[in-house]
C-alpha cells in the first residue's frame, strides 16, 4: 500500500483528543526523514508551498509536522497545539559528539514568550505556560548540518510530562522569573539565575530584541522608569533538555546520584535546601570532614570537590539535580592572607573557532548566562582549611554584556590581527614563550591563559611539545598551547565577600 495512503488512514482513525491516540500515531516518524514525511501528501485545506528548510521561516520543522504529518494549519494561538488533549507539539534536535559515542541534546526547548506588554500569570498551575508544557509531544530529530534539513532523521518521539520531582524546582523557578518581571527587572534576567525552566533570549537581531517592559521598576533615587528588555521565552534548559533525551526518551539509566527525596522541598527552595547540607559542617576543618565520612585525608585539591557531594549525601561526584541544571560546583581555597590563589577556568577554545561567531550566540557569552554556579568554601587558619560556607551564584547580565563581553572582544581582535608570540631565552636554557592575549590585569573579570598543563608551539621554524595533544592552531597556520578563558581570582573573591563572611 502507498505510505501517504496508509498514513492518511492512520490520521483519520487518530482521536485528536486523547494524548494517548496522539501518541500512537505519532510514534511511526521514527526512522523517517522530513523529506519522506513531505511525500506523504498530507496537507491543511487551503496550504500554500512552504520552505520549512529556510532559515528565515520561523516554524521550521515543527511547522511541518503541524501541517504535512498532522495535517492541521500551524497558527500562533497561545493554547496547546491538540487543544482538546491538552497536548504541545515540539519538534527538537539532538547532535552526535565524541566520534558518535554520545547524543546531546542540541538546543533548549521554547515553550512560550514572556509577554512584556501585558501582566503575567502569579500562579503556575494556572498560567498559559503550564498549559502549554504539561504535555509535550516531543520529536527528537538528529541535526546533521553536513546534510539538508529536509534529509535529517527523526529517531526519538514520546509524550512527555514533567515528573512530580522536577515541578516544585521548575514552579519556584517560574515564581522567581515573574518576580523579576513584576519588578520591572526584565533586564536583569539570565538562564543561570534560574535550576530547571530558563528565561531564554529570543529575537532575530540585537536592535530588535529589546522592548519596554510592562511593568515599572523603583530606582534607588526613587525615579520610576519602564526599562527597555530583551525578548525572551520560558523554555527547558539544554541540559535539562539532554536529561530528557537520555533517561526518558533512550531510557538509558542515569549515572548520576539522586540528592532530592520527594517532599524535601515541601518548605523551601532547592537552592536553600542544598545550601541546609552543607551548613551543618560549617566551621569544621577540611581533615574533619573527611574523617567523618571515612575518607583517608589527602589535603589535595581534588578531595575538596569529593568533601562537597559527601556533605550532599551521595557517593559519587555527580549529583542528577546538578547535571539537569548545569549547574558547575566549585570548592574555593581562601589562604591566610584574604586572597584566593587559583582562577576559574572554563573549556578551552579553538582560535578559528572564536573568530566565526558572534558576540550573542558565542559558546562563551552562552556558557556565562546558561551556568549557575555553587562555590563551597574553605578558608585557610593557621594551618588547617575551615568550612566557611556555600553559595549559589549566577553572572550578573550586566558584568556578561560588560567586562565579559570586553575580554572575549580584545581576544578575538587579536587573534584575528595576530597573536604575538614572543620567545625568551632564560640562563638554564629553557625557553619561555609569552602573548598579548588579554592577561589579568587588563580586565577586572577575566582572562585568557593557557588551559593546557604542558606548552606546545610551533612557529618560526621554533616547535616544542605535543602539538596535536595540547596545542592549537592559528588563522595564520601557527600553533600555541590551547587556551581558555578564566574568571580572575579577585572576581571570585568578590562574588564570595558579598555572599559569605570571607
Amino acid at each position: 500500500m502507498d505510505a501517504g495512503i496508509e498514513f492518511k488512514r492512520l490520521l483519520a482513525h487518530t482521536d485528536l483528543s486523547d494524548g494517548a491516540s496522539i501518541e500512537r500515531y505519532a510514534v511511526r516518524l521514527k526512522g523517517m526523514t522530513f523529506r519522506d514525511i513531505l511525500k506523504l501528501g498530507i496537507a491543511p485545506a487551503d496550504s500554500k508551498e512552504k520552505h520549512f528548510d529556510d532559515s528565515n521561516y520561523k516554524g521550521g520543522m515543527g511547522n511541518l509536522l503541524e501541517e504535512r504529518f498532522f495535517g492541521y494549519k500551524s497558527n500562533s494561538d497561545e493554547g496547546p497545539d491538540f487543544p482538546e488533549a491538552g497536548v504541545e507539539l515540539k519538534a527538537t534536535c539532538f547532535d552526535v559528539r565524541d566520534h558518535g559515542q554520545r547524543l546531546s541534546a542540541g538546543e533548549r526547548l521554547v515553550l512560550t514568550m514572556i509577554p512584556y506588554d501585558r501582566p503575567i500569570d502569579i500562579d503556575f498551575d494556572s498560567s498559559h505556560l503550564w498549559q502549554k508544557c504539561k504535555k509535550i509531544l516531543l520529536v527528537y530529530y538528529h541535526r546533521d548540518k553536513t546534510i539538508n534539513k529536509y534529509d535529517q532523521k527523526i529517531e526519538y518521539v514520546r509524550l512527555f510530562t514533567p515528573p512530580k520531582e522536577d515541578l516544585k524546582i521548575i514552579r519556584d523557578d517560574y515564581e522567581k522569573i515573574v518576580s523579576y518581571i513584576r519588578n520591572g527587572r526584565a533586564d536583569e534576567l539570565s538562564e543561570g539565575l534560574t535550576t530547571y525552566l530558563g528565561a531564554a533570549t529570543k529575537g532575530s537581531t540585537e536592535a530588535r530584541s529589546w522592548v519596554d517592559q510592562y511593568y515599572p521598576h523603583v530606582e534607588d533615587d526613587g525615579t520610576v522608569t519602564h526599562r527597555k528588555a530583551k525578548k525572551r521565552a520560558f523554555s527547558f534548559k539544554r541540559q535539562y533538555m539532554d536529561y530528557v533525551l537520555h533517561h526518558y526518551l533512550m531510557g538509558q539509566q542515569s549515572d548520576a546520584e539522586k540528592v532530592l527525596e520527594l517532599g524535601d522541598l515541601r518548605k523551601e527552595t532547592f537552592e536553600q535546601h542544598i545550601e541546609s547540607l552543607i551548613s551543618p559542617h560549617i566551621g569544621k576543618t577540611d581533615k574533619e570532614i573527611a574523617i567523618e565520612y571515612g575518607l583517608t585525608y589527602t589535603g589535595g585539591k581534588a578531595q575538596w570537590t569529593t568533601l562537597v557531594y559527601r556533605m550532599l549525601g551521595i557517593r559519587r561526584n555527580k549529583a542528577e539535580e546538578f547535571v539537569k541544571a548545569g549547574i558547575s560546583a566549585r570548592a574555593v581555597r581562601i589562604e591566610g592572607n584574604g586572597k584566593i590563589q587559583e582562577s576559574l577556568s572554563f573549556a578551552p577554545f579553538e582560535f578559528t573557532d572564536l573568530l566565526h561567531e558572534e558576540w550573542e550566540s558565542s559558546e562563551f557569552r552562552s556558557y556565562l548566562d546558561e551556568t549557575k554556579f555553587f562555590f563551597v568554601v574553605f578558608k585557610k587558619h593557621g594551618n588547617e582549611y575551615v568550612l566557611q560556607g556555600s553559595t549559589f551564584w549566577n553572572m550578573p547580565v550586566s558584568d556578561i554584556d560588560g567586562e565579559a563581553k570586553r575580554c572575549w572582544d580584545t581576544t578575538r581582535a587579536t587573534i584575528e590581527k595576530g597573536v604575538l608570540l614572543t620567545k625568551t631565552h632564560r640562563r638554564d636554557g629553557t625557553v619561555v614563550i609569552t602573548n598579548n592575549l588579554p592577561g589579568i590585569a587588563d580586565n577586572s573579570i577575566a582572562h585568557v591563559r593557557p588551559h593546557a598543563s604542558k606548552s606546545a608551539y610551533k612557529f618560526d621554524g621554533f616547535e616544542i611539545g605535543n602539538i596535536q595533544r595540547d596545542g592549537s592552531k592559528l588563522p595564520d597556520g601557527r600553533w600555541m598551547t590551547k587556551q581558555s578563558f578564566w574568571f580572575n581570582n579577585s572576581y571570585v573573591l568578590s562574588i564570595l565577600r558579598q555572599s559569605l563572611d570571607c
